[in-house]
């Protein structure tokens, strides 16, 4: 029975459906193509439309016996849910309702969520446990800690089993080149600071430089883009072995500071980075880092790119192979 994957074009999602297929998954991919890419798509059966379109969701519902569903369909940046908090909510909670409504149309009872370190906000204590305290600083935040709710409220109403993965800063490309990160515009620093290391932009901006940290900037914990995938996977695995709902942090669980990432893409590209100080941006906690040590017992998850450097490494042999993204693919 096929997997359904919603987003399945974007970043992380187009890596996840490459490690469904190598893993021997039938494979059913839905995007609008907004922000995702058709070239990023590697196999299974792809369809264009929108999950605020029921027609089209029950469509291929119908045309599939879908098994499950891993659903990263979704605006994701921050700072720009704080300035349009409306097209948050009405992207991510609708697109949700109606995923979930279809879901139980079709009686369909698994569901991988792809959540956030957002959901937290600004942490109490670090490294941050499953069960911390969430009150998300942003509209984006907001959204996915209401779409895990949702998720186990139907739980309790439909039977429906879900697994809320909420991963902290996703990073890196697929070991092969063919798929990476491509954003347009981009917003996450490490492709932002290896775009300036190939002169497609002057400098890179650092929000902030008087944060409560060692060298005054935020840290974040970095997670490779295929680690990520990986426990998508695994999720969907433990949901058909236990049919229990849960969530699970991941992360590596050591951060780095904005300057440090700066200084090891510096390291690794052999030239030179340079950067501006700009004003905070609304929304940024001062530090993020995972405790993944649930999903590693639970799931028996396994980082396998699990150093910045190495992380680094692969989203930069992915810029140098492809720094115009996808438009240089036939």
């Amino acid at each position: 029975m096929p997997v359904l994957v919603t987003g399945g074009a974007g970043y992380i999602g187009s890596h996840t459906v490459v490690e469904l297929l190598n893993q021997g998954e039938e494979v059913v991919v839905i995007d609008n193509l907004q922000t995702g890419h058709d070239k990023s798509i590697k196999g299974g059966t792809f369809y264009k439309g929108d999950l605020r379109d029921r027609i089209f969701l029950d469509g291929v519902f119908s045309k599939h016996d879908i098994e499950a569903v891993i659903h990263f369909a979704a605006s994701s940046l921050v700072g720009e849910s704080v300035s349009k908090p409306l097209d948050y909510y009405e992207n991510n909670l609708i697109g949700s309702h109606s995923l979930a409504s279809a879901m139980v149309d079709h009686c369909v009872k698994k569901i991988v969520f792809s959540s956030t370190a957002a959901t937290y906000g600004e942490p109490k204590q670090i490294p941050i446990l499953e069960g911390d305290e969430t009150r998300p600083t942003s509209p984006y935040g907001e959204t996915k800690l209401a779409m895990e709710k949702m998720f186990r409220w139907c739980d309790e109403a439909y039977g429906i089993k879900s697994i809320s993965l909420r991963y902290f800063n996703a990073a890196g490309a697929h070991p092969d080149l063919e798929i990476g990160e491509d954003h347009d515009p981009e917003s996450h620093l490490i492709p932002i600071i290896l775009q300036v290391a190939l002169q497609q932009r002057e400098t890179v901006q650092i929000f902030g430089d008087d944060y409560p940290t060692k060298d005054g900037t935020c840290i974040r914990d970095y997670i490779h883009v295929m680690d990520l995938a990986n426990a998508h996977w695994l999720a969907l695995e433990h949901l058909r072995k236990n049919e229990t709902s849960d969530e699970f942090n991941l992360g590596n669980g050591k951060g780095y500071s904005v300057k440090e990432v700066i200084e090891t893409a510096q390291n690794i590209t052999g030239l030179p980075i340079p950067k501006v100080i700009s004003p905070r941006r609304a929304g940024d906690p001062v530090v993020l880092i995972a405790s993944s040590e649930k999903a590693r017992t639970v799931l028996g998850w396994k980082p396998k790119y699990n150093s910045l450097e190495t992380i680094v490494e692969t989203a930069w042999k992915w810029h140098q192979s492809s720094p115009c993204g996808y438009e240089d693919m036939k």
